[in-house]
């Protein structure tokens, strides 16, 4: 890329920085340093701001780079991770929204908790929201490196690493000094600034054509190398009964995962009132509803104009198809506005990078502070204490995120947070259903959920030909692949609730029938709750 794009997009992300971080000194200098301030924001938002924030915790780099790099390299095949990502938020809203603000305080662990002996609970949910909270971060990590390679040339794996480690840096002082209210503002923000580029690219690329959605699609199929392949089913999931097994294993993975996924849970207790949490989730159905429809256009679009092999070319993930497609659209690598708007798409995919790491941050370093923590020392641990332990967790979490982001950068970013998914599908939705629906189900029945999901889906991820024994592994030398499927959802997902079951119907103690019903109660009715 020429001087002008780096200089013109590295102004824009430092205004972006510079905005964010005024927004996180302010609100650090209006808290009461209470846990509730620090986890939910003294829970004072509205539900059309508690909608944008969500949608700007749901709109990650694997949605604006990821699935639209998927989309211009795969066609058909690329366009389900949009389907399944939108989906999702019908199991959200009409299973747990309300519900989990009615029955929680914080966190995943305190919906369990309420009808279940507190320490084992707490420990199982804790560990395994911070494993899902950390396999995201990786993914908004790989992002941002591909991100910054491609604006430096995509030639320093220097300045790759050190966007990383600036990322993770920048996470965790967001986190540290303005808890939730500050990721909150940080993520309307960015919601409103990926929407808006979203939508004029999207209008770029329909007067390109004319308006001619057709022309489009053919144009992209020509220009794909697969001809009417790349718009038929198959191209990346049909090779054969393993690919086609991936594919149901990645969309059970994806349906299921967000209404398990730590960060997403957390934000429905920021808001006053149950109703407020269903309503806020009807507000991010219609951004995310609409963002996703517009990933379609850009991704056959990216394929369309700028073509598959140069996308391919650039990142061999597809990662930067988007900001490719700007620059073309702009008028090319040597223009004015091409410069501009490569520029302005650059510095928005990283401010919806560094929004989305803050709010998984916080979300982890909530389940180390809340559940961990306060389990381990439940008789000495104070509010303000286990804020401060949130807040070194926070760094903690960071230089793990940053680790793991190194290792991984030459992963697609929809595809790395189609593992996190898998996970949290696995390990916190049985655990959560359970809870909120069975009458029988015990403490022991909680734990073995939580286990029998995370540490099947874990060892079938390491075990996959995502870890080792292919050229695009993470350790492509070295081969232990014994599991075929690159996603372990259809394998780990039934563990998760037949482990359950199994912990349920063999644990000696009886099952609470009078918290369950106080649980019931609370959960319908709002009654009792926080």
């Amino acid at each position: 890329m020429t001087g002008d794009h780096q200089t013109l997009a590295l102004l824009l992300f430092g205004v972006f920085v510079a905005v964010t971080l005024a927004i996180t000194t302010w609100v650090s200098r209006n808290r009461h340093g209470s846990a509730e301030e620090f986890y939910a924001g003294g829970r004072l938002f509205s539900p059309m701001e508690n909608g944008f924030a969500i949608a700007g915790d749901y709109m990650s780099a694997a949605s604006f780079l990821g699935i639209s790099g998927l989309i211009a390299l795969f066609g058909y095949d690329g366009l389900l991770y949009s389907v399944g990502f939108l989906v999702a938020w019908l199991v959200v809203l009409f299973l747990v929204a309300e519900l989990v603000r009615n029955c929680g305080r914080f966190t995943l662990a305190d919906v369990v908790a309420a009808r279940m002996k507190e320490r084992p609970v707490r420990i199982a949910a804790g560990t395994s929201s911070v494993t899902v909270s950390v396999l995201y971060l990786v993914a908004q990590m790989v992002g941002a490196g591909s991100l910054v390679a491609l604006l430096l040339g995509g030639t320093s794996g220097a300045a790759q690493a050190w966007t990383v480690i600036g990322v993770g840096a920048l996470m965790v002082i967001y986190v540290s000094l303005g808890g939730m209210r500050a990721t909150t503002w940080i993520q309307i923000v960015k919601a409103v600034l990926l929407m808006c580029g979203a939508i004029a690219l999207t209008v770029l690329v329909l007067v390109r054509f004319h308006g001619d959605f057709d022309q489009l699609l053919r144009t992209a199929a020509d220009r794909s190398g697969h001809g009417s392949q790349f718009l038929a089913p198959g191209l990346k999931y049909g090779g054969d009964w393993t690919s086609r097994l991936d594919f149901i294993s990645l969309g059970l993975a994806l349906v299921l995962g967000t209404a398990g996924l730590p960060h997403i849970l957390s934000r429905f207790y920021t808001v006053p009132t149950a109703r407020a949490a269903r309503r806020s989730v009807v507000w991010s159905i219609g951004l995310i509803g609409s963002f996703y429809l517009m990933t379609i256009v850009l991704g056959f679009g990216a394929a369309a104009i700028v073509g598959s092999d140069a996308v391919r070319g650039s990142n061999a993930a597809g990662n930067t198809a988007v900001p490719l497609l700007a620059l073309d659209l702009g008028g090319g690598a040597d223009s004015t506005g091409g410069t501009v708007l490569f520029a302005i798409v650059a510095a928005i995919a990283f401010a919806t990078i560094l929004a989305v790491v803050a709010g998984i941050t916080l979300a982890s370093s909530a389940s180390v502070a809340h559940d961990l923590y306060a389990s381990l020392r439940r008789k000495h641990a104070k509010p303000r204490s286990e804020v401060a332990v949130a807040r070194l967790a926070a760094a903690g979490i960071g230089v793990v995120a940053i680790g793991l982001g190194l290792l991984a950068r030459d992963l697609n970013v929809a595809f790395l947070v189609g593992l996190a998914f898998a996970v949290a599908a696995s390990a916190n939705l049985p655990v959560l259903l359970y809870s909120l629906f069975w009458r029988n189900f015990t403490t022991r029945g909680a734990v073995w959920s939580v286990y029998g999901g995370l540490v099947p889906s874990l060892v079938l991820v390491v075990l996959s030909p995502v870890v080792s024994g292919g050229p695009s592994s993470l350790f492509p030398g070295m081969d232990f692949q014994y599991f075929p499927l690159e996603n372990p959802g259809l394998v780990s997902i039934p563990l998760g609730f037949l482990a359950g079951w199994l912990g349920t119907v063999t644990s000696p103690e009886p099952a609470d029938e009078a918290k369950h019903a106080e649980t019931e109660v609370r959960s319908l009715t709002g009654a009792g709750a926080v």
